[in-house]
């Protein structure tokens, strides 16, 4: 073995069967593994002679490494295996590492051409972060990168993540993509549609609410929406505090429509799934399961439960991690069931990370559906800006980033059109209420509102708000002829950045 390797300590149940015959040195691995100190999703560096590193093992189960999100540890893990192989081709361990061995290396990741898997400013930045915290907690001085020094950072950062799409190209890329439809807009004959009610509804709950993937993709049965808005076509909920960034409880909204998908999803899809799977007798083989006796009602609301070895527990909803949220159960008709409310076809919970295949598959439903073979076979990153017009391609955060640029130009139109407001009245209003942009960030859960203009709205970020609906079409006598589809299309012709069908399709037609 000539390089590093990372090994990650498995969850619950995710150990397999580890030899019990000594040959790891311990008779069993996971109570060894728990008895040092080491925790689910934790990495382990081991060294190109095949030993385990013991500086990083200590970083690992200090404060500093301990505290990082699990995701955030998983990225730091892998980005510093690559910087160890780079150093141990240089002869050097990280504790001799210098200025201008971190130069190097990040003008091979971010500038060498004889790279051919660059990187880019943001993803150098994180890099930046992961190696300033190693040397930092390893005590070596001078710091050889320092995240907080300019000329350390990137100055071509930015989110590579962002895109938008209009109303009427997600209906596209779902009719396409999750719903097997061809151009024509009938079924594909081959197209097998057991998940299709999951997938079209939660992506429908993201563009509607604009929670972020994990955030959605962690919620249990009874913590959809309830409670409508009076006179309203949305309902809110409480999104826990634990599955989202800033680890604070927000109130979410989403529109009744799309919670009516899922709750058809619950009584349709996830109820076969779920009976499968108790059939199959799944349920009973998970080594976990927690089930819920009750949940309390206020301000904190508690889940109490008990588990299979019959032990009572509870925890306030909001403090409950995605994780900890797969182990829990309701009673159902049939048996316990999972209280998780997205499923696998298995019955199973389906880890918020998993969308991203979901919606892979979607966008590459969407190229065979509309590009020609030809313009298929060059990879993505490789095609003309021209090719790449033709097709939507979405990722979880783009329902985010979309349902930021609706509700902007929806709440800009109710107020210049439903209540007739001059720009007096709006300064007035904005002053009570907050204007559009304020109202986007409270419902993007935002601190500060400079993140929404800068990060989720750059499209429109530099027009002002007055001229997005100003400049609508307008009979001789002044009437408008551009409703909000119009507004969309227009922004995507003259904004870089955002999709709508009207380019897609037309460059295909």
């Amino acid at each position: 073995m000539s390089e590093w390797h990372v090994v990650w300590v498995p969850g619950p149940g995710q150990w397999g069967t580890p030899p019990s015959d000594g040959s790891f040195g311990v008779h069993d691995l996971p109570e060894a593994v728990a008895r040092i100190g080491l925790r689910p999703g934790d990495p382990v560096y081991v060294r190109p002679d095949g030993t385990v590193d013991r500086d990083f093992l200590d970083l690992v189960m200090s404060t500093v490494f301990r505290n990082l999100e699990r995701e955030t540890k998983r990225n730091y893990g892998t980005d510093y295996r690559l910087l160890l192989n780079y150093l141990s081709s240089r002869g050097l361990t990280w504790r001799e590492a210098t200025p201008r061995d971190l130069e190097d290396y990040r003008d091979w990741r971010c500038d060498a051409p004889e790279n051919p898997v660059r990187i880019s400013g943001t993803k150098w930045n994180r890099e930046a972060a992961a190696f300033t915290k190693l040397f930092k907690w390893g005590k070596v001085y001078p710091l050889p990168v320092d995240v907080s020094r300019s000329e350390d950072r990137a100055t071509d950062s930015v989110s590579s993540r962002v895109s938008w799409g209009t109303p009427r190209t997600w209906g596209l890329w779902s009719d396409i993509g999750l719903r097997g439809h061809t151009l024509a807009g009938l079924a594909a004959p081959t197209w097998e549609s057991r998940t299709e009610l999951r997938n079209t509804s939660f992506v429908q709950l993201l563009l509607s609410s604009g929670l972020r993937r994990q955030e959605g993709g962690s919620l249990l049965v009874f913590e959809l929406p309830t409670q409508r808005l009076r006179h309203g076509r949305y309902m809110h909920a409480r999104i826990a505090g634990a599955v989202t960034r800033s680890k604070n409880s927000r109130t979410y909204y989403a529109s009744v429509d799309s919670v009516g998908q899922v709750e058809a999803y619950v009584e349709s899809e996830r109820a076969w799934v779920v009976q499968r799977a108790q059939e199959a007798g799944r349920y009973k083989r998970l080594p976990m399961i927690r089930l819920v006796t009750g949940v309390t009602h206020g301000l904190k609301p508690k889940v109490e439960w008990v588990d299979s070895d019959g032990v009572v527990g509870g925890q306030e909803l909001s403090r409950l991690g995605w994780r900890e949220r797969q182990w829990l159960f309701v009673d159902g008709p049939e048996g316990p069931e999972p209280a998780w409310l997205w499923l696998t076809e298995q019955g199973l919970p389906m880890a918020p990370d998993r969308w991203n295949g979901v919606f892979r598959m979607a966008n590459l439903r969407c190229e065979t559906a509309l590009l020609a073979e030809e313009e298929r076979t060059i990879r993505r990153q490789f095609r003309l800006a021209e090719v790449q017009g033709k097709t939507p391609y979405m990722t979880p955060h783009s329902c985010r980033h979309s349902m930021a640029l609706y509700m902007l130009i929806l709440l800009n139109e109710l107020f210049e059109e439903r209540y007739g407001l001059t720009k007096k009245d709006r300064r007035d209003f904005a002053l009570l209420f907050g204007d559009p942009w304020w109202l986007v960030k409270t419902l993007l859960g935002h601190a500060d509102v400079e993140t929404t203009k800068r990060h989720y709205l750059a499209p429109v970020a530099h027009l002002q708000l007055e001229s997005i609906l100003a400049a609508a079409e307008t009979t001789d006598e002044g009437e408008d002829v551009e409703d909000l589809d119009g507004v969309f299309a227009r922004l995507a012709r003259e904004t870089a950045g955002i999709q709508d069908i009207d380019l897609l399709l037309g460059t295909v037609s």
